[in-house]
């Protein structure tokens, strides 16, 4: 039988390496500055020492950089590095038997059998490895000094210069030792020559890993954002006036006062007439209905719209611009002067048409038609959407489709956005967005993706695997204790930790859950706590949050309940002064100062909840990963009444291990307490509805 064409030598075995998201099908994700730690199962037949390395590169690089992995028992294995640069990083693991290692810890037993006169001769040898009968067992170290010596002159020829010389010497040392006839031998495996052959191992027969496993670096605000989205046509200080980006550009002020980061901009393209929608989505609209910005694409729009409203080539589609907003000069004006907030302006790329977007006429072929030829509009039934097609991905012209949207993205990515919200990405082709999204970061690697995925979970997390940074998610719907603990603990750990990134929207234009239309201003309180604090990355749809506007649509179809708006900006001008007597302003500008103060609430990974005896109270903390910065939070989620309970706190989780006591800020109130394992808490909704503590040790 012939031997199977592998190296037989290879007797080093590398398993179960973590972390890899489907066998390194798809890459998990870090931010820029992170420290990436893999673990792994090494090792092999018999009782030889092993090595391994941790070989990594940024896909930009050609050679490989490595760190040494450590043993921390049972087989398993650790190392780590640091990503600095965004984009694409690969790594793998290198394992190997270390005879030399193996040899030093042998002589040192050999020597300690010698020099120990108060252990049995023949424990001690057996031990060592011995031969037990031999009658001369000093002989045996000037021949382990020998076997030394030609290992450490095998790595002078691996070695170079100055290191070269110098183990050159050590091996020419170890040879005069051996000829020397001593009663006693000291160990000459100092300090300087385990580190030179530790730099100059003998990878002939090495184990590599079968794979190179991807890892994808982001920016840090992929990891850490504050949204808030506003209707641009809404912005105008004068009632009736159909707003403009000059308008949004003079509320920038204001929204940077409160702390955000991302300004996102729902669909700001021509709107279609065809079919056009009515205030709340009434069939039949005013003539002067402003129609859904989701309804994209007109192409008479931009005959008679101001110079520079549309991009060459394109008529009235997704690179237009909506006329009454603006041009692309207002535009870029508008994203400078966010810029220079420290702000960024994020758009909607909703692929959709409306029956009049030139697509319609240019490529029929993009869309689904009826056996009569009609090309079929969106429906989800009863609910009809005349004025909106669907793209068909299914297309026999799916490469030029493909193409197209791609270059809808790249078009504004040159214009300076760098953030994308995108509208119902699961409802499009999940090849495309692998190869669309994977295209994209290679050649703008900053840029952020936020998924508007409200679906099954192995259609969202697939979605994050094939390239969004971020995503919605159930927040909206996870409202009592055990669900937020349940679904939190889900989110924040490995595997979906490691690609998968939550943004949580207390509410969206399409949302107004029955907990905001029920319990009124307490309710949006303690919800914007909850996604500001659980979540690293968060976003309201104002000013309708400030407002606490909570009037839900009339119930369509004999509905008992609906989550629309009622007199939705979906589908008209809403005009209204975020800065109203009693406005939440206040609240939602002191907790993004809390958040971009407090490093712990930067990250979801350490998020940790301690148990507490009410169900209406939650409590849980967020910590760096030195204690330097550790956050406690309490939330009532009773929005009607006041509630009081013992909290029993994981000391170990919050850095107090051993600490008798400890103090506690309330950062919303600055009140100060010293707190123990177990404390009292007494919250009253829509007055002190949280505490968000930061904890200090008490020197």
């Amino acid at each position: 039988m012939p031997l199977p064409p592998l190296n037989g030598r290879r007797r080093a075995v590398i398993e179960d390496v973590l972390p890899q998201i489907d066998s390194g099908r798809h890459s998990f994700c870090r931010v820029s500055g992170d420290e990436v730690t893999v673990t792994a199962a090494i090792f092999a037949d018999g009782k030889d020492e092993l090595a391994a390395r941790l070989l990594y590169r940024h896909s930009d690089d050609r050679r490989w950089s490595f760190e040494p992995m450590q043993a921390t028992g049972n087989d398993l294995w650790t190392g780590s590095f640091r990503v600095e640069k965004l984009g694409c990083w690969r790594f793998t693991l290198l394992a190997w038997i270390d005879h030399f290692a193996t040899w030093a810890d042998e002589l040192k037993k050999r020597i300690a059998a010698q020099n120990d006169p108060t252990t049995s001769e023949a424990a001690l040898k057996s031990e060592a490895g011995l031969n037990v009968g031999s009658k001369s067992g000093e002989q045996d170290i000037p021949l382990a000094l020998r076997s030394g010596g030609e290992l450490i002159q095998a790595a002078a020829k691996r070695a170079h210069g100055s290191d070269a010389k110098r183990l050159r010497e050590i091996a020419e040392r170890f040879e005069k030792l051996a000829s020397e006839k001593r009663p006693n031998y000291d160990n000459p495996c100092d300090e300087e020559l385990m580190r030179l052959m530790g730099k100059y191992p003998d990878l002939a027969n090495a184990t590599r890993y079968e794979d190179e496993l991807p890892v994808w670096t982001n920016r840090v605000r992929a990891r850490f954002s504050s949204w808030y989205e506003l209707f641009p046509r809404s912005a105008s200080p004068i009632p009736g006036q159909h707003g403009t980006f000059r308008d949004v550009e003079s509320q920038l002020p204001e929204i940077s006062d409160m702390g955000f980061d991302i300004v996102y901009l729902p669909p700001i393209h021509p709107i279609g007439r065809s079919f056009r929608k009515g205030p709340n989505n009434s069939a039949k609209a005013p003539q002067d209905a402003p129609g859904s910005p989701w309804a994209i694409g007109d192409r008479a729009a931009v005959t008679n719209a101001p110079l520079g409203a549309q991009a060459a080539g394109d008529h009235g589609g997704h690179k237009s611009i909506h006329p009454q907003l603006g041009t692309f000069a207002d535009f870029d004006s508008l994203v400078g002067a966010a810029r220079s907030r420290s702000i960024e302006i994020a758009l909607d790329i909703a692929f959709q048409c409306s029956p009049d977007h030139p697509w319609v006429t240019e490529h029929p072929e993009w869309f689904s038609k009826r056996p009569d030829g009609s090309i079929q509009y969106a429906e989800n039934p009863p609910k009809k959407y005349q004025d909106i097609y669907p793209l068909n991905f299914e297309s026999p012209d799916w490469r030029a489709l493909w193409e197209e949207l791609y270059s809808v993205f790249e078009f504004w990515v040159h214009r300076g956005v760098k953030v994308f919200r995108v509208d119902n990405p699961h409802t499009k082709a999940l090849p495309f967005w692998e190869w669309c999204l994977s295209t994209l970061r290679t050649n703008y690697p900053d840029v952020i993706f936020l998924a508007e995925a409200f679906t099954r979970p192995h259609v969202m997390y697939a979605l994050a695997k094939r390239g969004f940074t971020q995503s919605y998610t159930y927040f909206t719907w996870r409202n009592s204790k055990s669900e937020l603990e349940t679904y939190m603990t889900e989110l924040t750990q490995p595997p979906v930790s490691e690609f998968y990134q939550p943004n949580f929207w207390p509410n969206t234009p399409d949302i107004l859950h029955k907990t905001l239309q029920e319990g009124g201003r307490p309710a949006f309180m303690h919800r914007l706590i909850l996604a500001a604090t659980l979540s690293s990355s968060y976003g309201i749809y104002g000013p309708a949050y400030e407002l606490a506007e909570n009037a839900p649509a009339k119930p369509p179809n004999g509905k008992t309940e609906s989550e629309e708006y009622l007199n939705s900006e979906k589908y008209e001008i809403r005009q209204r002064s975020r800065n109203a007597p009693d406005s939440l302003v206040p609240l939602i500008s002191s907790l993004n100062r809390i958040r971009h103060a407090n490093r712990a609430l930067q990250s979801n990974t350490s998020l940790h909840f301690h148990s507490i005896d009410n169900p209406q109270l939650i409590c849980y903390s967020k910590s760096t990963e030195d204690f330097d910065n550790t956050i406690l939070v309490v939330v009532n989620l009773d929005s009607f009444n006041p509630q009081s309970g013992w909290t029993t706190l994981d000391l170990d989780r919050i850095g107090c291990s051993g600490a008798g006591s400890f103090l506690v800020e309330d950062l919303l109130n600055g009140a100060q307490y010293t707190w123990g394992e177990r404390n009292y808490v007494a919250l009253r909704p829509g007055v002190q509805p949280a505490h968000i503590f930061r904890v200090s040790r008490i020197q």
